[in-house]
């Protein structure tokens, strides 16, 4: 015989998790100092139009790229890294950070630092070598992807003082203005052959510094701390001649900056 059942179905409470309707809207559970957890809504305006501008400057730089205007592509990583030096600083001036933020920021360093110099560098000098200039290239952005990886991972683990492995902004910007640096004196055009493998060694040892255990100081203490009166002259001196050719400038910086990741890992406690 049939029987029917009788227990009444258990109705599960529904949620507004904010993904109904036709647009989506960004839910982030937080924690509070107090260990209460909150559900907040939304996203904060300025930090993230800060990121999304150097998103598109990443993104403007890859086009400019495949169309071999070098000059604009390289401008546009720069300031891509200036832009990333600032959401972040924002944020903390503003309040306003949130995991959304720095997903959003990882996203954006990923093409602006990973994908747009290698291309650029494969534009300009990569390309005669056919498909191990795509993979020379691609070791750069490969390593990249690596790199945002692990220090999103390891961001409340390591010690905030150094970062483990060359910063993506830096190993871009030192791609970048090795190709300036090449266009304005015309290096490509004097050595031809020498220059590419110049150019391939350099691409991919950058995106190996990226993914190395070489500590780099980190500067994030540096502003609150006193130093001697001439560390200020160094720095007006440095940056006098660093203004005087600033491709060269940023190119030798950023090669004693990495370097001296190896001297900080001997003596780093």
């Amino acid at each position: 015989m049939d029987t029917k059942n009788t227990n009444p179905q258990r109705v599960e409470p529904v949620h507004d998790d904010g993904h109904g309707g036709l647009t989506f809207e960004v839910v982030e559970k937080q924690i509070e100092a107090d260990g209460a957890h909150t559900v907040s809504r939304g996203v904060y305006l300025v930090p993230n139009m800060i990121t999304t501008l150097s998103l598109l400057s990443g993104f403007f730089s890859i086009l400019s790229s495949m169309q071999g205007d070098f000059y604009k592509a390289a401008l546009a990583i720069f300031l891509s890294a200036i832009l990333d030096g600032m959401d972040g600083r924002v944020a903390r001036m503003l309040n306003a950070q949130s995991p959304f933020g720095e997903q959003f920021d990882s996203l954006a360093d990923m093409l602006a630092f990973g994908v747009a110099p290698a291309i650029l560098m494969y534009s300009y000098a990569l390309q005669p070598l056919g498909r191990v200039g795509i993979a020379l290239a691609f070791v750069f952005t490969a390593c990249a992807a690596f790199r945002l990886a692990r220090f999103n991972v390891q961001i409340n683990v390591v010690d905030k003082k150094y970062f483990i492995g060359l910063a993506s902004p830096l190993a871009a910007l030192l791609v970048t203005s090795f190709v300036v640096v090449s266009l304005d004196y015309s290096l490509l055009q004097n050595y031809g052959t020498s220059m590419i493998a110049l150019s391939a060694l350099w691409v991919v040892i950058c995106g190996l510094l990226m993914v190395s255990n070489v500590k780099y100081y980190s500067f994030k203490e540096f502003d609150r701390q006193r130093v001697p009166f001439w560390v200020l002259i160094l720095g007006v001196v440095v940056l006098a001649a660093a203004i005087y050719d600033i491709p060269m400038g940023v190119l030798v910086i950023g090669t004693c900056y990495a370097l001296s990741g190896f001297y900080t890992s001997f003596t780093a406690k």
